[in-house]
């Protein structure tokens, strides 16, 4: 239902800036825009126009653009002014735009919702314009250009057509078992499209841990006994000095981090205290804050300036075990090639471990058929499209009813991934394509 609200606001990076976008979108876009900039130029042109309040003052001159309904971003009138990016600029733009009936500043992501409401972008969509805005690396750009681009929602909205047309053949033969046009009773060919459409969700379900790595972050944890090296490790990747080093053990009490792009993928480094047994109150709460961070981890480097290792890690960690102050080390004694071998006073070694930890990466991330669902919402959503799924295919001592209402939920599940649910989508098969009632 469209809105008889009018929305503007700063719709470009913070202020001060070169330029400056003011957006304003709804029934009154193209009437304040005429009132402020004069004759507006020809839809999706800009033109060069001296913006005015309403008793002539010059405020500054702008680029304008018009978009008329439905070819816009909201799928509503839509205006852009293109200012300079001075905040008494922009303030002074905003002011004036308040003074106008019906007008008002947008709330939180009111732009985007009102091109969800005109059918303009899905949920998906939108989950990925946020992600694409946020993006700090090439793989997060990546993921949720798939996202914004639709690609995502290409997929989900096959899936939805396709489990549309096996619960129309199921509905047609509840409701309409004696009609001469209803192609046949359920048979095998039904199922075996549910069980393919079933392992292509699963399938797509391995992909959400790589998304969730790409999208929120590749997580390690660097632990080991005091005076490792730890901190030194972690100055000498971040090229500045984060954390404290001394020859005192127990330096570092806090879990430090810092976030690296390598290879287009964002790593967190966790620096974190020495684990070892202490009297200390607030070492000891950073040893148990160390050993969270083990847990958290997706790959530990595990530092000792000894022949052993005495950090004991959780099993089924990625661990990678480095051999730090290499430079101190008796050269005429042979190396564990198990280990990496690492200098922070010569820098040996750290391209090796660079190297490492990008192939661990990869290998967390390389799932075959590219990304799954990028945000818990999508892939707990498909859980519960897949657990519906089969249920209905399992349920073969069920009635056809309870079967088909098995599939039913599943189909909401998955219409609320893109936030497109209707009923409606049923009928319009059952009816199109068996020409029921004739």
């Amino acid at each position: 239902m469209p809105t008889q609200e009018t929305i503007y606001a700063l719709s470009s990076g913070g202020l001060p800036s070169g330029v400056a976008i003011v957006r304003i979108s709804g029934p009154r876009a193209l009437e304040v825009a005429a009132d402020m900039a004069g004759t507006l130029p020809e839809p999706r042109k800009a033109a060069l126009r001296w913006l005015r309040g309403r008793v002539g003052e010059p405020i500054d001159q702008a680029l304008v653009l018009t978009f008329p309904e439905p070819a816009s971003f909201t799928g509503e009138d839509c205006v852009e002014f293109h200012v300079h990016g001075g905040r008494a600029v922009v303030n002074a733009l905003l002011d004036e735009l308040a003074q106008h009936d019906g007008m008002r500043l947008a709330e939180a992501g009111e732009f985007s919702r009102r091109a969800f409401d005109n059918g303009k972008l899905d949920l998906v969509e939108i989950e990925g314009l946020a992600d694409l805005i946020a993006a700090e690396t090439e793989m997060q750009r990546r993921l949720a250009m798939a996202q914004a681009a639709g690609r995502q929602s290409a997929l989900y909205s096959e899936w939805a057509a396709t489990l549309t047309r096996i619960r129309a053949l199921i509905e047609a033969e509840l409701d309409f078992p004696d009609e001469e046009d209803v192609p046949g009773a359920i048979n095998d060919r039904v199922w075996r499209e549910l069980a393919a459409l079933a392992d292509g969700i699963r399938h797509h379900l391995h992909g959400s841990a790589s998304a969730e790595i790409v999208r929120d972050g590749f997580r390690i944890a660097i632990v080991g006994p005091p005076n490792a090296g730890k901190s030194s490790l972690l100055n000498t990747l971040a090229k500045r000095d984060v954390a404290i080093v001394t020859e005192i053990a127990g330096t570092t009490r806090d879990v430090l981090g810092i976030d690296l792009d390598l290879g287009g993928y964002l790593v967190h480094l966790m620096d974190t205290a020495g684990i070892r047994e202490t009297e200390d109150v607030v070492e000891r709460e950073g040893v148990r804050r160390a050993l969270q961070s083990i847990e958290q981890a997706d790959l530990v480097l595990v530092l000792t300036s000894g022949p052993e290792v005495g950090t004991v890690l959780p099993a089924g960690k990625r661990v990678v075990t480095v051999q730090s102050k290499s430079d101190l080390l008796d050269a005429s004694l042979p190396r564990d090639e198990r280990r990496l071998y690492l200098s922070s006073v010569t820098r040996e070694g750290f391209d090796s471990l660079t190297k490492r930890i990008s192939d661990e990466v990869a290998a967390a991330t390389g799932v075959p058929g590219g990304f799954g669902p990028a945000r818990r919402r999508q892939a707990d959503l498909l859980r519960l499209t897949l657990a519906d799924m089969e249920i209905g295919l399992n349920g073969d001592v069920m009635s056809l009813e309870l079967r088909a209402e098995a599939l039913r939920r599943a189909a909401h599940s998955l219409g609320k991934i893109t936030g497109r649910v209707d009923v409606e989508d049923l009928l319009d098969v059952i009816f199109s394509e068996f020409c029921i009632g004739k």
